[in-house]
């Protein structure tokens, strides 16, 4: 519960199945590529079920396991910190065979926001993968950091900004897929191409803006709305016409900021084979002895 232990487990036994998985994922040392198995899942063998995944209301939460779980080879998602900040998902999974680490908004937790603890989580998972030339691929859903004097006066800023320090150092193969809310700054944190992630997928079911539409409206419209008969029906229309506009992902992708829009179906295959784009990724780092992290 305090994010101090990342497993938790009934027995012994159970305890060395979660070291012995967890291994699997891992290379003996910085300097070799983690191990790549044979799982007889292939690339195209792609649950379609997936499509009917993201519900149709914006604000109905779905697991992002769920998403995670019907990409992944055979199913299998290998979790961290299960039982910590839950809005925050991270963990390990397999794509043709490949490791990587898996970082994922959850939106049946708090929405999916950023909060302090979720940062923490996020950015600690990131550099464990960048130390290990494990890739990171993230799934965002993010409707933005929790808002309240809690969050402010613990320091969310500082916090949140680990994210934000974490991807952009990591020199991993980054691959992100926005399934649906990207707003504000924590759509920007979340491994998004202006932090350098190398490749941007989003679902048609994306909306990538400043803020949600119902948000925007009041602010930017409020004396329209006010003036107009029937506020209800005029906030109404002007919020589809927002959301036809701009949250959407078309914006950002004739912007370059998003490679392709695809549909869910898409992404497994996606997936693996920019995992094997990216294999022989190298990049360098300015010499200094470390980095300062917003600690």
């Amino acid at each position: 519960m305090s994010g101090v232990a990342q497993f938790a487990g009934e027995d012994e036994d159970y305890c060395f199945e979660q070291i012995e998985q967890l291994l699997s994922y891992m290379p003996q040392n910085n300097l070799e590529e983690p191990p790549r198995l044979s799982t007889g899942h292939a690339c195209n063998d792609v649950d379609e079920a997936i499509d009917d995944l993201i519900p149709d209301d914006p604000n109905k939460p779905y697991d992002m396991r769920d998403v995670v779980k019907k990409l992944a080879d055979d199913g299998e998602f290998f979790e961290v910190h299960e039982h910590w900040a839950k809005n925050m998902l991270v963990g390990f999974a397999r794509f043709d065979g490949r490791a990587a680490g898996i970082v994922g908004n959850n939106p049946a937790h708090l929405a999916g926001t950023l909060d302090i603890n979720a940062s923490d989580k996020c950015a600690r998972f990131v550099r464990f993968c960048d130390a290990f030339n494990i890739p990171v691929i993230t799934f965002m859903d993010v409707p933005g950091y929790l808002p309240g004097t809690a969050q402010e006066w613990g320091g969310i800023i500082r916090h949140g900004a680990k994210i934000l320090y974490a991807f952009a150092e990591a020199t991993v193969p980054k691959i992100t897929i926005i399934t649906r809310k990207g707003y504000g700054g924590a759509y920007d944190v979340m491994s998004s191409r202006h932090i350098d992630a190398d490749l941007v997928y989003a679902w048609p079911t994306a909306e990538i803006a400043v803020m949600g539409p119902d948000g925007a409206i009041d602010i930017i419209f409020q004396k329209e709305i006010e003036a107009a008969k029937d506020k209800k029906k005029k906030r109404a229309e002007l919020v589809k016409e927002y959301r036809n506009k701009f949250a959407n992902p078309y914006v950002a992708a004739g912007l370059g900021y998003i490679d392709k829009v695809i549909f869910p179906r898409e992404t497994r295959p996606l997936i693996c084979k920019g995992l094997d784009m990216l294999a022989s990724k190298r990049k360098s780092r300015p010499p200094k002895k470390h980095g300062n992290i917003p600690l």
